[in-house]
């Protein structure tokens, strides 16, 4: 009979089994959190990345847009993230990140075995559990998921297989580098060099200590800590990291104490696609690209993406030229029209003039149609009955003012009316001997006025189309700025050019006795002068001038009144078509790109000049030199700072202007029917420039000469903006004379010519009698 076993081994028996159960379960635990990772690993909780894309991780960089001095214009993106190096990352910014979120990066493979101990056991509590290395597999490879606790748990679990395998497969400065260059800042800020020019303005490694303590501060969660709208908490935030640099041994007692009590300060200055510097500029370089796109695959055939590629867009804009550009237009445009509401406000079709009823309707129905609001009610299925309707119903909106967006309530019938009030203005400036294009300013505010003045617009040119008649002359005929003609009244019959009917221009004034030099006539745009240039050569020599010239020319009349200035140009053809008389004579095809390069720095395009000989030297800088009457003694005088030659305005007063040069300008004014357009040309030897001014319509435009022609309207921008290039003198904007060419045979100096043709004294042009 066997013996019973006794309480003591039976207790015995009993540990044993419940050692033996746990070690068990303690075992099995393991092995499952094995296979979990295993599974993990293998993808069965989602994609994990491969070998390769460990390598070479996916991300959207943006394409940056760089001014001919090197500084950054803009960027294409969907995510605005410009790559930087660790070397180009300060100490003190790579120091506050340790200390802040990872105390032991530099002694662990990915995974903190303390920090998770500490998170599992206080329950995250007493901090996270998250390394570096993790949070970059996070931003990198996995998803956002829900509040599911298991799901949250398969997701760290993926996160620790990442971690594991990036610390295998870089180093820790790559690691804290993609960090950096990954993380989304808000604002548009996506990296550590998109974050620094947003918020203060600089480069990263620019960044002072307290701005690299906020950026880090930041990184607790961006959307929540934004020292934009919640300046005080980020305060508090970065005072944190200094805390935590202390006690990691970057800072010292004395040093934290005397950080923590600066000033949260930013220069925050968003990167949106409608802020920033050379707007209109960018978006027609961004259709210059998707042209060159589709021209220029990629090595394994797809296409390159602007938004995602990271290529870098060197171009030929200066930036200093630019921003003194923006800011001539600005101040000019802003003055006037504080004088342009004033003389409208007794008008009862304001802002239109000499309009009927009926044509406001059009206009207006018009914008309508063109409208955002048209575009998406049609999709929507709204009839147009509906659609009128709802521009009658009140509302809030922002509009522009230039004394910032402001906040209103109005129809969007009566926003029409009130935009169509603006006044807009175009520059362009261009080196005339490479073709660069230096500034492009194509309106006035790209966030409420979308339309591009410079290459997008066309508008009559007026009399700065008169130039290319006398060019064709002179290129013609060898006439001098000295020859004399006739002011007195000139026809051109019905039917000689295909006028349907005579032609007989007047003169400005009312002026018709005398003789005129061609330099004077020039500078007083004297229609009969023209008149006569036109018929002496025929219209269609001056088209195709014009044509060689860079002009798109298809649609122009084939009769003599576009002597005058009445077929539509861009102020992009203007400028180039100039820039050839600056040139010598050769036309060159304006240059925005110099060169592209994808994200490595590989040359993926080089600009290759384009030229062509289109006047001879000598009719070049003999059409240079009338120009020159225009400034000396004609309507763009007053950029001498005086109208010493001008008896009419003596008479009233009107004795200066604040320009004041002294150097050699060629320029010409341009005003259009109904004051409706103001164009100013102007050239320096190695500067070609044109301004534009007036409104999006035709219609809206000033009662009187006074203040509705070239020289007032467009002239002064052209001023204060090369008195700004002439005080920065690292610019080297030229004074010089323009170069003349050897063996001359047109005769410039008209005290020479009428000794040599031994004129009579009472034909000579008087200085004073315009």
């Amino acid at each position: 009979m066997a013996k019973s076993p006794t309480k003591q081994e039976k207790t015995t028996r009993s540990k044993s089994s419940y050692i033996l159960g746990f070690w068990t379960l303690f075992g099995l635990g393991i092995l499952v959190i094995i296979f979990i990772f295993l599974l993990a690993s293998w993808g069965a909780f989602g994609k994990m990345p491969t070998f390769e894309e460990l390598e070479n991780p996916e991300t959207n960089l943006a394409t940056e847009i760089f001014s001919s001095d090197g500084k950054t214009l803009g960027k294409y993106y969907s995510e605005n993230r410009t790559p930087i190096r660790y070397d180009d990352l300060p100490d003190h910014l790579v120091e506050a990140l340790v200390a802040t979120e990872d105390e032991r990066f530099y002694k662990h493979a990915g995974i903190d075995p303390k920090g998770t101990l500490r998170a599992a056991v206080f329950l995250g509590t007493r901090g996270g559990a998250s390394t570096i290395t993790q949070q970059l597999s996070k931003l990198l490879f996995t998803e956002q998921v829900s509040n599911n606790p298991l799901a949250r748990v398969l997701q760290k679990v993926k996160e620790w297989i990442i971690a594991t395998r990036l610390e295998r497969q870089y180093t820790k400065e790559e690691i804290i580098t993609m960090y950096f260059n990954k993380y989304d800042f808000v604002y548009q800020a996506v990296g550590i060099r998109s974050a620094s020019k947003i918020y203060f303005g600089k480069e990263a490694k620019d960044l002072n200590i307290e701005e690299s303590a906020v950026l880090v501060a930041m990184l607790k969660n961006a959307a929540l800590y934004n020292p934009v709208r919640r300046p005080e908490m980020v305060e508090q935030r970065r005072n944190q990291v200094f805390v935590q640099m202390y006690k990691n041994g970057y800072l010292s007692e004395k040093e934290k104490d005397s950080l923590q009590k600066l000033p949260l300060t930013l220069d925050f200055s968003p990167e949106g696609h409608d802020e920033g510097m050379a707007t209109y500029f960018r978006v027609y370089l961004q259709g210059f690209m998707k042209d060159w796109i589709k021209k220029n695959p990629k090595p394994d055939g797809t296409e390159y993406n602007i938004y995602r590629d990271g290529l870098k867009i060197y171009t030929s804009i200066d930036s200093k030229m630019q921003e003194y550009a923006e800011e001539s237009v600005k101040k000019h445009i802003s003055h006037l029209q504080k004088e342009f509401d004033r003389q409208n406000e007794n008008n009862k079709t304001a802002p239109f003039r000499d309009v009927t009823p009926d044509e406001v309707n059009s206009i207006v129905r018009s914008a309508m149609r063109r409208s955002v609001r048209w575009k998406e009610m049609e999709e929507q299925g709204k009839s147009e009955e509906e659609i009128l309707a709802s521009f009658d119903k009140e509302r809030k909106m922002r509009v522009f003012s230039w004394n910032g967006t402001k906040d209103t309530v109005m129809t969007p019938k009566d926003s029409i009316f009130y935009y169509k009030g603006f006044l807009q203005a175009g520059l362009m400036s261009m080196t005339p001997q490479t073709g660069e294009v230096k500034a492009w300013v194509g309106g006035t505010n790209f966030k409420h006025f979308k339309y591009d003045h410079v290459k997008q617009g066309k508008r009559q040119v007026g009399s700065t189309f008169k130039p290319f008649v006398y060019a064709t002359a002179i290129d013609q005929l060898k006439l001098s700025p000295c020859d004399t003609l006739p002011l007195n009244p000139f026809t051109i019959e019905a039917g000689k050019y295909g006028n349907v009917k005579d032609w007989s221009p007047r003169n400005v004034g009312d002026n018709y006795e005398g003789m005129i030099s061609l330099k004077n006539a020039l500078a007083q745009s004297v229609n009969t002068v023209t008149a006569r240039l036109i018929d002496k050569t025929g219209p269609g020599p001056v088209v195709d001038l014009a044509t060689k010239l860079g002009v798109d020319t298809r649609y122009f009349s084939t009769g003599p009144a576009i002597a005058l200035g009445t077929e539509d140009m861009s102020l992009f053809e203007m400028v180039s078509a100039y820039s050839t008389f600056a040139n010598e004579g050769v036309y060159i095809k304006p240059v925005m790109v110099n060169r592209i390069e994808d994200k490595n720095g590989t040359m993926l395009y080089q600009n290759v000049p384009e030229t062509r000989d289109v006047l001879s030297k000598e009719a070049a800088y003999v059409t240079v030199n009338l120009l020159e009457g225009v400034t000396q003694y004609g309507s763009g005088v007053r950029l001498r700072g005086t109208y010493a030659k001008d008896l009419d305005h003596y008479k009233r007063g009107v004795t200066g202007y604040p320009y004041d040069f002294k150097n050699p300008i060629a320029g010409k004014t341009g005003t259009t029917q109904n004051q409706s357009d103001g164009w100013f040309m102007g050239i320096v030897p190695n500067l070609v420039t044109g301004v534009w001014v007036g409104a999006e319509d035709r219609a809206v435009h000033f009662p009187t000469i006074t203040y509705g022609q070239g020289a007032t309207m467009a002239l002064p921008i052209w001023g204060m903006y090369m008195k700004d290039l002439y005080a920065d003198e690292e610019l080297e904007i030229s004074k010089d004379d323009f170069p003349k060419p050897d063996n001359l045979s047109i005769e410039v100096n008209c005290s020479n010519y009428y000794q040599e043709n031994q004129q009579n004294s009472e034909n000579l042009p008087d200085e004073l009698d315009f």
